[in-house]
């Protein structure tokens, strides 16, 4: 029996129970191991202020490597491009829609100085740049708890993910998509990560090939930024007819300035057209939005 590993959130454990479902049709048994990682234990501070890498992975990864757990099941976009040594992406299953909403009001409809939540620094910035009057404070807690604050009145409206609402049956809340040049989405956002250790042989069982080749290339690109999970920089990579377009943004945290750049190419090219894009970007004055957010000398 295989031990899945997850953190205890209702949405990270609908995504487990998704995997264990898969590999049931598969005739693998599982069972989950809940995990609490370091995200989980700090509720009341900005992910953006955290600093650190890792954040919801480095503990399952830990459980990985000591052999407590056999593959561990992330949101992708929570994922730093380096792993650790020993460990891989065994697979990436067939990615949920991947764009930001907002739930409360439409981004027209917000009154002048209304209140919306956000936790993400990428969010924030794409939002002050469409809307400089709005006041951007930070929400955190799972979505129910999120969810509440708007009903409360503690917020107009908050910017969460489409694919977190959807997967758990909430996706009559969403009260606007947001399109990808107004709100770039995370890397990876609305797909799933299967990590196992190197010796592991279920990947090629839940892996959706042109869903890995759209995220290796946003990966790509945030690597080439040196972009960890937290920071300004937003993508979106589709294939269409085996070619890859690449929308990506680098916006300043105030949102006075916003870069976005594009491009395409084979299918096959994606980690060079995710690379190049970020030089074109790093060109472009992502370089000092960057050293501004990591406070470089």
């Amino acid at each position: 029996m295989l031990v899945i590993g997850s953190r205890g959130s209702p949405l990270a454990l609908w995504q487990s129970r998704w995997v264990a479902s898969q590999l049931a049709t598969q005739g693998i048994e599982t069972r989950i191991e809940i995990i609490k990682t370091t995200g989980d234990k700090i509720t009341d501070v900005a992910l953006s202020k955290v600093g650190a890498k890792g954040l919801f992975t480095k503990e399952l990864e830990d459980a990985l490597l000591a052999g407590q757990i056999d593959l561990a099941v992330h949101s992708l976009k929570d994922m730093p491009t380096a792993l650790p040594t020993g460990l891989m992406l065994a697979a990436i299953p067939e990615r949920e829609d991947p764009r930001d909403v907002l739930v409360g009001s439409t981004l027209d409809g917000l009154a002048q100085g209304a209140r919306v939540g956000t936790s993400s620094l990428r969010r924030e910035a794409q939002l002050r740049a469409r809307r400089p009057d709005l006041i951007v404070e930070p929400v955190r807690g799972n979505l129910d708890t999120r969810l509440r604050k708007v009903e409360e009145g503690r917020y107009d409206a908050i910017v969460l993910a489409a694919a977190g609402l959807r997967r758990l049956g909430l996706e009559s809340r969403i009260t606007e998509l947001l399109s990808f040049e107004i709100m770039c989405p995370a890397v990876g956002q609305g797909a799933l990560a299967i990590e196992t250790r190197e010796d592991s042989k279920i990947g090629p069982l839940l892996n959706h090939a042109p869903t890995r080749a759209a995220v290796t290339a946003e990966r790509a690109l945030l690597a080439g930024l040196g972009g960890g999970c937290q920071v300004p920089i937003g993508a979106h990579a589709r294939i269409h007819d085996a070619t890859l377009h690449l929308l990506a943004v680098a916006a300043s945290p105030d949102g006075s300035t916003v870069i976005l750049r594009a491009a395409s190419g084979p299918v096959t090219d994606a980690v060079a057209i995710g690379e190049q894009l970020a030089r074109e970007l790093l060109d472009a004055g992502a370089r000092e939005i960057l050293d501004a957010v990591y406070g470089a000398p």
